[in-house]
């Protein structure tokens, strides 16, 4: 079956803001700011995120390289969050609560149209759990 590709891109830089404004006066007094500022831009944009209707595929690294990948199945909750200052930029934060024992808290972080890609990956949890026959039992 060919993995159906919803939605492929980068976090916003604007998660990293208060992380520039610290940077600032480290600039000022030690010139450090600017090497920290550069490793924490490029760490952001060589951050992928990649969702199929299979999978979620997480690429992070600058020099070296790692790949996470979050089978769909495995989701059991999402949340869509709007902190203050990304809610006015238009961007925010999908959470995914998952059985996955390397990343049981999934966080994609500054998406544009963020409840739009909720919405799309609701859906594609649902359909997958469906085709891999996965049901989920809470015990009290």
């Amino acid at each position: 079956m060919d993995e159906q590709n919803i939605w492929e891109g980068s976090p916003s830089q604007w998660i990293n803001f208060g992380f520039y404004l610290l940077c600032v006066p480290l600039t000022l007094v030690f010139g450090l700011g600017v090497l920290l500022a550069l490793w924490k831009y490029f760490d952001t944009r060589l951050h992928k995120l990649e969702v199929t209707d299979q999978r979620i595929m997480e690429h992070r690294g600058i020099f070296s390289k790692t790949t996470d990948e979050l089978e769909l199945y495995r989701v059991k909750d999402l949340r869509h969050d709007q902190p203050f200052l990304l809610r006015i930029l238009g961007l925010s934060n999908i959470v995914l609560e998952t059985t996955d024992r390397s990343n049981p808290v999934l966080e994609l972080k500054g998406l544009k149209e963020g409840q739009y890609i909720k919405e799309q990956l609701r859906v594609a949890v649902d359909k997958r759990r469906d085709i891999k026959g996965v049901k989920e039992v809470d015990f009290k």
